[in-house]
């Protein structure tokens, strides 16, 4: 039964972690993908189980040419056994620069804008499990756990099957072990 938060947010990453890492045990799960800009989020599954891939914005995300993740961040992490993967993300490649630039909405954007429907955690949970899997962190055709937020933070946690990019509707989300009750803040 998948737990539902009361908001999305940071507050849930604590309650996220736990649950994920509990899940992970009862299925075998090997692999969990989790997004982690900073650090903050990773630092609650880094050597607590199974292997971690964290991935985190790619560089210019914020501001041309800065890294949300330290130098020193990034180190600590893979010296405790993480996989750091640092790219272009899935949604926000090039067609966003269409759209930034001569409007409209394009395929990818779609896709992140029904995701978005369940929350923004699962929106990222998805992307980040089909770009570790592009780049040959997970195993294909196993099921993972995926970890996103909403903005900082965890509040979404998935069992999924990723396909890669040039198949994404091959994606299975299997279970949902938590997200935000609601999928965006009440305003």
């Amino acid at each position: 039964m998948a737990v539902l938060f009361e908001a999305p947010g940071r507050h849930n990453t604590e309650e996220v972690a736990r649950l994920a890492l509990k899940r992970a045990g009862e299925l075998g799960i090997a692999c969990i993908v989790v997004a982690s800009n900073t650090g903050y989020t990773a630092d609650f599954f880094v050597g607590k189980g199974p292997k971690t891939v964290v991935v985190t914005h790619h560089v210019g995300f914020r501001e041309p040419g800065f890294d949300e993740m330290s130098p020193e961040t990034r180190e600590r992490l893979k010296t405790q056994g993480a996989e750091v993967l640092t790219t272009t993300h899935l949604f926000a490649n090039v067609e966003r620069a269409v759209t930034n630039k001569f409007g409209g909405l394009y395929p990818g954007g779609l896709i992140a804008h029904a995701l978005r429907m369940f929350s923004q955690g699962t929106k990222v949970a998805v992307e980040i499990a089909v770009m570790a899997l592009d780049a040959g962190l997970i195993p294909y055709g196993e099921p993972v756990i995926a970890v996103g937020g909403t903005r900082r933070g965890a509040d979404t946690a998935l069992v999924l099957i990723p396909a890669h990019a040039h198949s994404i509707f091959d994606t299975q989300i299997l279970e949902i072990i938590c997200k935000p009750r609601r999928p965006r803040d009440a305003n």
